[in-house]
């Protein structure tokens, strides 16, 4: 069984990051496209590619089949690999897991509208009217009570990460890039979230792949994002590094990257980039840099 999910723009497509994450959290094996949003060919190729679908993220199996919807990607997706228990066990938890992931896949379009998803930046203050202030509090109380009621074992809303936590990463992202306050308990949810190795991979690659939109830029005071490297990074225009091949395909390398003040070479710009965006997030980076 194979399946090939289309994306958009890793920096700003809220709605992909669900769907990436039902894969990768679950390590179900994919191929991933990746549409530009605003570009003029972003619906013909995804007609062609992923029809009838008119949004991201889409997912085209094997047999030609193509769906669409984070939901309906969910529920195929659990229904398919029964193994990788995507719901909680319990009937009462899985209940309010998909009660509230519903609720927020239908929801809270004051804060979608007042702060869309963007990785590349982090505000301090983004004046919050209280129709966004509303939509937090109400989320707040669902993570409360999913995290009171079943999360006892675990960061996540029900203990392990389910397809509620894929349905409410883009929330945490928002909270934490546009500094909205929340209680203790939900910022340890928020902190979870930042700090997931896979989400963290998400953003390197929202910062290394793509440009700026300005249509996702807000005028609010920027900062630094909340979560950061251990590791000073940046691109070099050097022709030589330490290591003989690339940490991801093994590939003699042609691009590289100063981490530490040491050159390390990649097979790729983008391999490069994405490592320099957070060295910390990509393990095969990180054997190599500490030498095990």
């Amino acid at each position: 069984m194979t399946y090939t999910l289309a994306l958009g723009d890793y920096a700003y497509s809220s709605w992909s990051l669900r769907g990436w994450l039902l894969f990768k959290k679950f390590e179900i094996p994919v191929s991933t496209a990746v549409l530009t949003l605003g570009n003029d060919q972003f619906y013909s190729d995804l007609w062609d590619g992923f029809a009838p679908a008119r949004t991201v993220p889409a997912l085209r199996f094997d047999d030609g089949t193509a769906i669409a919807d984070s939901l309906a990607i969910a529920e195929e997706l659990n229904d398919r690999h029964p193994e990788a228990q995507m719901w909680p066990k319990d009937p009462s938890a899985r209940a309010f897991a998909r009660m509230i992931s519903c609720e927020m896949h239908a929801g809270f379009g004051a804060l979608r509208e007042h702060c869309p998803m963007n990785v590349r930046t982090a505000y301090t203050d983004c004046d919050a009217p209280e129709t966004v202030l509303s939509d937090v509090e109400r989320i707040e109380k669902l993570w409360e009570m999913a995290r009171s009621r079943y999360g006892h074992h675990g960061p996540w809303l029900f203990g392990s990460y389910s397809i509620a936590d894929a349905m409410f990463a883009p929330i945490a992202v928002r909270i934490a890039g546009y500094g909205l306050v929340v209680s203790k308990s939900s910022q340890a949810y928020v902190d979870a979230h930042l700090n997931d190795q896979l989400f963290r991979q998400w953003r390197a690659l929202g910062l290394a792949l793509g440009e700026d939109k300005i249509v996702y830029s807000r005028p609010y005071r920027q900062t630094d994002w909340p979560v950061q490297s251990t590791i000073e990074a940046t691109a070099s225009t050097a022709t030589s590094g330490e290591n003989p091949a690339c940490p991801y395909s093994g590939k003699p390398p042609t691009d590289f990257g100063e981490f530490d003040g040491r050159l390390i070479g990649f097979c790729n710009p983008t391999c490069r980039d994405k490592t320099v965006a957070d060295p910390n997030a990509w393990p095969d980076f990180m054997k190599l840099f500490r030498g095990n």
